[in-house]
């Protein structure tokens, strides 16, 4: 896996991109950075989980509705 390391007080173009391995002085921050997007996964993964229910139970009374006014 690569990093992209923003240095900061300079411009974009010096930002580069490095190996974890490479990045022996950040072990803590890689560790916190890795953490927060898990969190963040984990966060999304929810949302989609309630997004796909909600979906679902929305065709299944949509499909309930047109069976009932065709009977």
């Amino acid at each position: 896996m690569k990093y992209l390391i923003y240095l900061k007080k300079f411009i974009v173009e010096n930002n580069i991109w490095k190996k974890k391995e490479d990045l022996k002085n950040t072990k803590e921050a890689i560790a916190d950075f890795e953490e927060r997007m898990e969190a963040k996964v984990r966060k999304q993964e929810k949302l989609d989980l309630i997004e796909e229910q909600d979906f679902k139970r929305e065709k299944l009374l949509k499909k309930y509705i047109v069976k009932m006014l065709y009977r």
